[in-house]
């Protein structure tokens, strides 16, 4: 079961810019977040700089974009969570990856996203 500010938080992201207030509130203060999506792995520090990195998908949104949770794991504050991506903007339509979540209290202190690399 996907728990509920996980769940919230792909709601808001999917939002696009629409739900830039509500994902940003979603993140603690000095949250860190980790992600390839320009095809060198970043680290963000602050919510600020969080939330300039989630921005830049709101500047060429795939078309017709939806997120499926594949599979949830909890222990204690880590959430890890497996994901398809599906648009016909990625090659194959889909495209699947992993979020870990680090939490405090309700807010994400740490987001590391990583892509699944296609076996040849």
């Amino acid at each position: 079961m996907i728990p509920t500010q996980i769940a919230n938080f792909f709601l808001a992201m999917q939002a696009g810019k629409a739900g830039a207030e509500a994902l940003a509130a979603h993140f603690a203060d000095d949250a860190i977040y980790q992600e390839p999506f320009t095809g060198d792995m970043r680290k963000h520090q602050g919510r600020d700089a969080v939330m300039k990195a989630m921005a830049l998908g709101w500047e060429n949104p795939m078309p017709d974009m939806r997120i499926h949770v594949d599979k949830v794991e909890t222990a204690g504050d880590v959430i890890d969570l497996d994901w398809t991506c599906y648009s016909p903007a990625i090659p194959g339509g889909q495209g699947r990856g992993h979020n870990r979540y680090v939490m405090r209290g309700e807010l994400i202190a740490e987001l590391v996203t990583t892509l699944e690399t296609p076996t040849p």
